[in-house]
């Protein structure tokens, strides 16, 4: 196959999966276009088999990790813990939608930190939109901050999100230095959200909404929360799993093994209590989504093989300097929203490795708060409105891009500053 021509397959084809995963056309899930566009990529000879190869393998731990998350964050779920925490923001909340908001950004960054933007997401969302109703509060300015917060606060350990994961791995750092690096960054980008979501939605805040009705049978009034028992199993499992990720670290073991043992604990658990079925296990690690992640993978593997890689050699800057760690993060952040956070980071990553693992955060940096501009910046934010639309809360296009552009260039600005200090202070 001539140069040419395999460069624009690669290219069609990624938009393709893109785009698909974007629209979901009759609701497929976003491997059904992704494997057969990696296989034809392959058969074609767009990317050689042995190429293929070597970037399945280097995603293999990856995606057992992020699949040993998804079931953690669901057993999580089923055992109450989405479901205390949204009893604690509002008791804690005392009324006040200001107050409300300042607990959802507690809770959202920690639950993103921990158990992984998909949690955030998908689990913490719809508990954040009833938690506003029983106050009496509008929803959107909370469940924007999921939204946002799910990619911003992912910022910190490496199992946050699955480009953290993928960084992780390139950057060479231990579990503990990774979180130390970002630690500033995380904070800075969080106050940014939280400042700038305050002034933007003020007008909700201020206002409130009205009661939802009468309470249905079971349920309590607006303003009063009844208390679930904490799930306290659940609590020490979660701790005992970062525990774990530091240990693993330190020894030199696959964090995913200390992921896999916390999952396990908590399924064990539920199956001998009946509270689910292997079969619900299997489907909370979301088998297709991760057959997307490892298509996709190779799709974009090609795309970088065909000259994109060095077509963008000639932009990354080089070193860790303060001026080259923004150009980078801004570069990541642009690439981001052009063609979505996970394929920006496998492009990315090899260019960013020969400048050390400075240059690799500043990517991250990048990814991880540039989504938060358009909708098709990352998977979580195309999910999270999905969910959004269920609730039959409006969010417009517009809306959503003018808040991004409130926040984004500050958050990416601070937090590469953060980043810069922190490699002078702690090094690599």
């Amino acid at each position: 196959m001539s140069t040419s021509f395999a460069e624009a397959l690669s290219i069609g084809l990624l938009a393709l999966v893109l785009v698909c995963a974007v629209v979901r056309p009759w609701g497929w899930p976003e491997a059904v276009v992704a494997v057969p566009a990696a296989g034809l990529v392959v058969a074609t000879g767009a990317i050689p088999p042995a190429h293929a190869a070597a970037e399945a393998e280097r995603l293999g731990p990856v995606i057992g990790f992020l699949a040993a998350v998804l079931v953690l964050a669901k057993l999580c779920d089923d055992e109450g813990l989405f479901r205390a925490c949204g009893a604690w923001m509002a008791r804690t909340a005392g009324g006040s939608p200001r107050r409300l908001l300042a607990q959802v950004f507690v809770v959202a960054s920690v639950v993103t930190a921990v158990l992984s933007l998909d949690a955030t997401v998908v689990l913490l969302t719809p508990v954040v939109f009833v938690t506003a109703a029983r106050l009496g509060a509008r929803p959107k300015p909370h469940v924007y901050a999921c939204t946002h917060l799910s990619n911003t606060a992912s910022l910190l350990l490496p199992v946050s999100n699955l480009t953290n994961l993928l960084a992780f791995a390139a950057s060479g750092l231990s579990f503990t230095r990774f979180a130390a690096l970002m630690a500033l960054p995380w904070l800075a980008a969080i106050a940014v959200e939280y400042l700038v979501l305050r002034r933007f939605f003020a007008a909700d805040l201020d206002a409130g909404a009205p009661a939802t009705g009468a309470p249905a049978a079971g349920e309590v009034a607006a303003g009063e929360v009844a208390a679930p028992p904490m799930p306290l199993f659940a609590l020490v499992t979660v701790a005992c799993t970062l525990a774990g990720f530091v240990l693993a670290s330190v020894v030199g073991v696959d964090p995913a093994w200390a992921a896999l043992a916390g999952a396990l604990a908590l399924a064990v658990r539920a199956l001998v209590r009946r509270r689910t079925t292997p079969v619900a296990i299997v489907r909370s690690a979301a088998v297709p989504f991760l057959a997307f992640v490892l298509a996709l993978g190779i799709v974009v593997r090609a795309v970088v093989d065909n000259g994109l890689a060095s077509a963008l050699g000639h932009l990354v800057p080089h070193g860790v300097s303060l001026p080259a760690l923004l150009g980078t993060a801004v570069l990541a952040a642009v690439l981001a929203n052009a063609i979505n956070n996970l394929p920006a980071t496998l492009v990315l990553l090899p260019l960013a490795v020969p400048s050390g693992a400075g240059a690799v955060l500043a990517v991250l940096l990048g990814v991880n708060i540039g989504p938060n501009l358009t909708y098709a910046g990352s998977l979580a934010t195309l999910l999270w409105r999905r969910i959004v639309r269920e609730h039959d809360t409006g969010i417009g296009l517009g809306e959503f891009t003018r808040l991004g552009l409130l926040v984004v260039p500050a958050a990416l600005l601070l937090s590469v500053l953060a980043l810069w200090g922190s490699l002078q202070v702690i090094g690599v």
